[in-house]
């Protein structure tokens, strides 16, 4: 009698141990284990968050409507006000080494337009960062700018043909026009008229989205 209820006490062990181990078998390969895509933004004011409250800007937005739309992924917010592209190039190898991304989405450039830099300059800056994400096993994706008519219809033309010259270059994806939903609305920008305000996040967002959503898939 006692054998037959040790042997009954060792298969229910047994069996007990067996699921416990497909289930932590099961866990470790689960999709949303550990997130599957890691986003780095490489950005200036307008994606660093300029004249914003924690949380409020269009990265942070992102991260929400990542975890929103049961998306597994990361988001580094790799960005700073006043940056150029040749900033970006210079501080490009150190992120990609420390967070390792999947994705890499350039929205550099504004300043050097503004400033009224070579174009030249901006554009080979824009070209290397593309080829040193791509290089690193990133998908690219280039957020384009527009200057105001005021500099004149050689450079603003210049300035925006650059982006996708760039995109088709490189095979990156690219967003034609990261203000294109504000227009010329002042009710969405700061009273400096250059940083979009919190009201305008979304929209920043929803610009970027499609175009993000389609290289995570």
């Amino acid at each position: 009698m006692m054998k037959n209820v040790f042997s009954v006490f060792a298969a229910l062990l047994a069996g007990l141990l067996t699921a416990l181990l497909l289930n932590s078998a099961a866990f470790a390969s689960a999709p949303n284990a550990s997130p599957k895509s890691h986003i780095l933004i490489l950005g200036d004011s307008l994606s660093a968050g300029y004249g914003l409250s924690t949380g409020q800007g269009w990265v942070d937005l992102l991260a929400k409507k990542l975890v929103a739309e049961k998306i597994s992924a990361n988001v580094t917010n790799g960005s700073i006000s006043g940056d150029t592209t040749a900033g970006g190039v210079s501080r490009l190898p150190a992120l990609l080494a420390k967070h390792k991304p999947t994705h890499v989405v350039i929205e550099l450039g504004g300043n050097d337009g503004l400033r009224g830099s070579p174009l030249s300059a901006a554009k080979a800056n824009l070209q290397r960062m593309a080829d040193l994400a791509k290089a690193a096993g990133a998908k690219v994706i280039i957020v384009g700018m527009r200057m105001p008519p005021n500099f004149g219809l050689t450079y603003t033309t210049q300035f925006e043909a650059m982006y996708s010259d760039v995109a088709k270059a490189s095979g990156a994806a690219l967003v034609p026009f990261f203000l294109v939903a504000l227009g010329t609305d002042l009710t969405y920008f700061q009273p400096d008229r250059i940083h979009p305000t919190a009201a305008a996040q979304p929209k920043l967002l929803d610009t970027v989205w499609p175009v993000l959503l389609k290289t995570l898939k």
